[in-house]
C-alpha cells in the first residue's frame, strides 16, 4: 500500500516553496560549477569540489521533497469537524505522567517541531489522539512497554502558519 502523508494546505504550500527554493539554488550551483571549471586543473580545484558537493546535497534535498509531495494528501479543513482531533488541531491535554497541562498542535509527518509543541499525526501521542474529542481519556503506548495517560481537555483548529 502506498504511503500517504497528510498535510494542511499551509504545510503543503510550504513544501512547494521549499522545492522552488531548491530549484533556484540548483541553477546557481550550475553556474558555480561552470565558473570553477574555468579555473583549470580540476584535481586541485577546491571551488570545483565544493560546488560538486553542494550539487549532490541539493539533488538529495530535491529528491526528498519531490518524494514527500508525490505522497501528499491535502486535508480539506472546511470538511472537518473541529471538535474531532485531526491534522491541524490544537489539543490541550492533561498528561498524567508529567502531571502537567500541555498543548499539542497536530501536524503532518514532516511539520514536526516537538520543542514548539508540533507533533506528527503518526507519532505515538499524535496517533493516539487522532479521531478523539475533548473529554476522552487516551492511553499512549510507547516502546519498551511504557505508557502515557492523557486526558483531552480541549480541541480547536490551529491558527497561524499551519492552518
Amino acid at each position: 500500500m502506498e504511503e500517504i502523508l497528510n498535510f494542511t494546505k499551509a504545510e503543503y504550500d510550504e513544501l512547494v516553496k521549499e522545492l522552488q527554493d531548491i530549484n533556484e539554488k540548483i541553477e546557481l550551483n550550475k553556474k558555480d560549477i561552470s565558473t570553477a571549471r574555468s579555473y583549470g586543473d580540476l584535481s586541485e580545484n577546491s571551488e570545483y569540489d565544493e560546488a560538486k558537493q553542494e550539487q549532490a546535497k541539493l539533488a538529495h534535498q530535491k529528491l526528498e521533497l519531490e518524494n514527500r509531495l508525490s505522497k501528499a494528501k491535502i486535508i480539506d479543513e472546511s470538511e472537518l469537524d473541529a471538535s474531532v482531533i485531526s491534522v491541524g488541531s490544537l489539543v490541550k491535554v492533561f498528561h498524567h505522567e508529567k502531571n502537567a497541562n500541555l498543548t499539542y498542535q497536530i501536524v503532518g509527518s514532516y511539520g514536526t517541531d516537538p520543542a514548539a509543541g508540533k507533533i506528527s499525526d503518526v507519532s505515538p501521542i499524535g496517533a493516539a489522539l487522532m479521531g478523539k474529542r475533548a473529554g476522552e481519556k487516551v492511553e499512549v503506548e510507547l516502546p519498551r512497554d511504557k505508557k502515557y495517560h492523557i486526558d483531552i481537555l480541549d480541541v480547536t483548529r490551529a491558527k497561524g502558519d499551519h492552518q
